[in-house]
């Protein structure tokens, strides 16, 4: 009889079709992948800890697996790209049996099937500590080339999708990748740069401006504040501030020409918003203007890990 480690496997293996671009995929020492087209392929990981990125409960073993995946695909949005293939290597916690580990693998082949991702391998062990996943997630450039950090360009419009602040109340175990907005936003604008709000608005603002060189300005009032982020207002913490600096929200920060930008505020009509939150300086610095026209400084508020 198998091992309880190769009955994970097999029942992980029954539920993934292999298709391009994987070759083989899970029973060999290794899969194959296939090339793309342009030779270059993106690659993303990321390392869930339960205490840190979910724990149990609120969150279901299935939503734990379920975010493992999101996350790196969010990356891989930020990139403007399509995801094509993921590789899952948990640390099962020994006391939790077979059915919890089930659970953990069907949330994220569920998010897989729908983004028609091959889980193409990765590794299964157990040990007396908490869950741990790490996902590690191929991908393809949806343009001509990534959209990288590094892009933003002085006169730019700042957008960003959906909505910011509260997701620790839940919708960071449940929020959708943006993967096909930005298979929209590729079809209509040239974006120029682009990453994925995880550690916060603010912080994740002053990676892409350290790395374009530039400064940015963003109007407070333009921003926008997530249902979650108001029902939490407290009178030491606003819904603005959670806007800025909760993180987890995994919602697009963008760049694109004022020419673009004016198409994109007359002309999307996507389920998704995107809203028009600020624009890049040619001068260092980022700064925010509040509803009376007074310009403060805006510090890269949000979360760090402590090492």
């Amino acid at each position: 009889m198998n091992r309880p480690e190769f009955q994970l496997i097999d029942w992980i293996r029954s539920r993934v079709r292999d298709r391009d671009p994987v070759v083989v995929g899970i029973g060999d020492d290794a899969a194959v992948l296939q090339a793309t087209a342009s030779g270059k392929m993106l690659v993303a990981t990321d390392m869930l800890l339960e205490g840190v990125h979910f724990t149990f409960p609120p969150a279901s073993p299935q939503q734990a697996g379920r975010k493992a995946l999101a996350v790196n695909l969010s990356d891989i949005a930020a990139m403007g790209g399509r995801a094509t293939a993921a590789f899952v290597s948990v640390a099962l916690p020994v006391d939790r049996g077979m059915e919890f580990a089930r659970d953990v693998h069907a949330g994220l082949l569920e998010l897989a099937d729908q983004y028609d991702i091959v889980v193409a391998g990765g590794d299964t062990n157990s040990w007396r500590g908490p869950l741990v996943i790490n996902v590690a997630v191929i991908g393809e450039s949806i343009g001509l080339s990534p959209v990288l950090r590094s892009g933003a360009k002085p006169g730019d419009w700042l957008f960003v999708t959906g909505s910011l602040g509260g997701s620790l109340a839940g919708r960071h175990l449940t929020f959708e990748p943006r993967l096909r907005e930005v298979n929209l936003l590729q079809k209509r604008v040239d974006v120029h740069a682009m990453l994925d709000i995880s550690d916060g608005l603010a912080a994740d603002l002053h990676h892409m401006l350290s790395q374009s060189h530039v400064g940015a300005i963003l109007v407070a009032d333009h921003i926008p504040i997530s249902a979650a982020a108001l029902e939490q207002t407290t009178t030491e913490r606003s819904a603005l501030a959670r806007a800025l600096s909760d993180g987890e929200d995994f919602e697009l920060l963008f760049s694109v020409s004022p020419d673009d930008g004016h198409r994109l505020v007359s002309l999307w009509n996507d389920a998704t918003p995107v809203t028009h939150i600020g624009h890049i300086t040619a001068d260092s610095g980022c700064w925010l203007i509040d509803h009376t026209g007074c310009r403060e400084p805006l510090p890269p508020l949000g979360w760090t890990h402590v090492i």
